[in-house]
C-alpha cells in the first residue's frame, strides 16, 4: 500500500446486536447474548480495510467508560487508533432481530452534543495525524452541535496538508458540499436516494445517475463522485467519464455495513493506486460480500476477491 489512510469518526458508537423470538410491546423480551462491535462510519471503514488486508488509522472522538470500551474493541481487532477527547459519553446503539420474521429493529442514539471549542480540537488532531498524500476519509453521522459546514472546513485543512479528502455523508452536510464546491474534495459518495433528492428528479437508470454525477464533477463539487444504486451497484464519474459496476447476486442477510465496506475497499484500492474503475469494482464486491454477513460483521477478504468477477463493469 503506497498511501496512508486516516479515517475520521466524530460520532462513534458501541454496537450491540442481539435477537429475540418476537419483538412486541409490553412484556420483557428475553434476548440472546449480544454481539458487541465498535461502530460509526469511519471506524467501520477502518475495520473493512483491516479485513481486506490493508492498514489504516482510525481517528476517533471518545468519552467516558463507553469510549474506553470502544478503544479496547478496536485494539482487539488490530485497528490502529488516534483518540481525542470528545464531549460527554460515547453513545451506544442496539439492533434486535426478530427470530420469527427475520426483521431487524435498529435503535440508534444521537450521541453527545458538541460545543464551540470541540470542533477546533478535532481539527487540530486531524492536522497532527495527516501528512502529504494521506487519504482522509470522513464517514458517518455528525454529532449534534456540529455545523453542516464541517466537511467543507475539513476539506480546507486536508488540502493544506497535501492530503486528499473522501467524504461519505448525507443530509444538510451533503447539500452544503454540493452548494459550495471546494476543489480540495477528492471523492464524494452518496446513496441513490440522496442523489435523487439533490438532483430534484428520479434516476431510474445508471445513465441518469451518471449524468447527475458528471454535473457535480463539472461544477467542481469533487474530482470523483460516486452514487450507490443499491443492488444495482454503484456509478462513478470523473472528468474522464463514468463507469457502472453492478452488485453480485448473493443472499442478503443484513445490509448493515455495506456502504462502509464499499468505502473501505474503494479507499484501499485507491491507496494501492489501482485504476479508478477497478477501485469501483472492488468497492462493489466488498459491499456485496458485506450483505451476506450478520449485523456489523462487514466484508470478508476471500469472498470480496472472489466476487470481483461477478461485479460486471462497464463504461457508460
Amino acid at each position: 500500500m503506497k498511501a496512508h489512510i486516516l479515517t475520521i469518526t466524530l460520532n462513534p458508537t458501541v454496537d450491540y446486536a442481539t435477537s429475540a423470538p418476537r419483538v412486541i410491546p409490553g412484556p420483557k423480551l428475553r434476548c440472546t447474548e449480544p454481539h458487541i462491535d465498535p461502530g460509526g462510519g469511519g471506524i467501520n471503514v477502518s475495520r473493512a480495510i483491516k479485513l481486506l488486508g490493508g492498514q489504516s488509522t482510525a481517528l476517533v472522538a471518545i468519552g467516558g467508560a463507553t469510549g474506553a470500551h470502544l478503544l479496547q474493541l478496536l485494539a482487539l481487532e488490530g485497528v490502529a487508533t488516534v483518540a481525542f477527547q470528545g464531549p460527554g459519553e460515547t453513545r451506544q446503539s442496539v439492533s434486535v432481530t426478530e427470530e420469527e420474521s427475520g426483521d431487524q429493529y435498529r435503535f440508534v442514539m444521537p450521541g453527545p452534543s458538541w460545543k464551540e471549542d470541540d470542533v477546533p480540537r478535532a481539527l487540530t488532531t486531524v492536522d497532527q495525524a495527516t501528512g502529504d498524500g494521506t487519504l482522509v476519509v470522513l464517514s458517518g453521522s455528525q454529532p449534534p452541535g456540529v455545523a453542516k459546514e464541517f466537511p467543507s472546513i475539513l476539506a480546507g485543512h486536508v488540502a493544506g496538508r497535501g492530503a486528499r479528502l473522501i467524504v461519505d455523508t448525507s443530509g444538510p452536510a451533503l447539500f452544503n458540499l454540493a452548494e459550495a464546491p471546494r476543489e480540495a474534495l477528492y471523492v464524494l459518495r452518496m446513496d441513490g436516494e440522496e442523489g435523487e433528492e439533490l438532483d430534484g428528479r428520479k434516476q431510474p437508470t445508471p445513465e441518469d445517475t451518471a449524468r447527475f454525477a458528471e454535473r457535480l464533477v463539472a461544477e467542481g463539487v469533487a474530482r470523483i463522485v460516486i452514487v450507490a444504486r443499491g443492488a444495482d451497484g454503484s456509478v462513478l464519474s470523473t472528468k474522464d467519464g463514468s463507469w457502472h459496476s453492478v452488485g453480485a447476486e448473493v443472499p442478503v442477510v443484513s445490509k448493515v455495513g455495506a456502504g462502509d465496506s464499499f468505502v473501505g475497499a474503494f479507499t484501499l484500492a485507491l491507496a494501492r493506486e489501482w485504476p479508478i474503475e477497478t477501485c469501483l469494482q472492488f468497492g462493489v464486491a466488498a459491499a456485496s460480500a458485506a450483505v451476506t454477513t450478520e449485523a456489523t460483521r462487514l466484508c470478508d477478504r476471500e469472498m470480496t476477491e472472489s466476487l470481483m468477477k461477478d461485479c460486471r463493469l462497464r463504461k457508460l
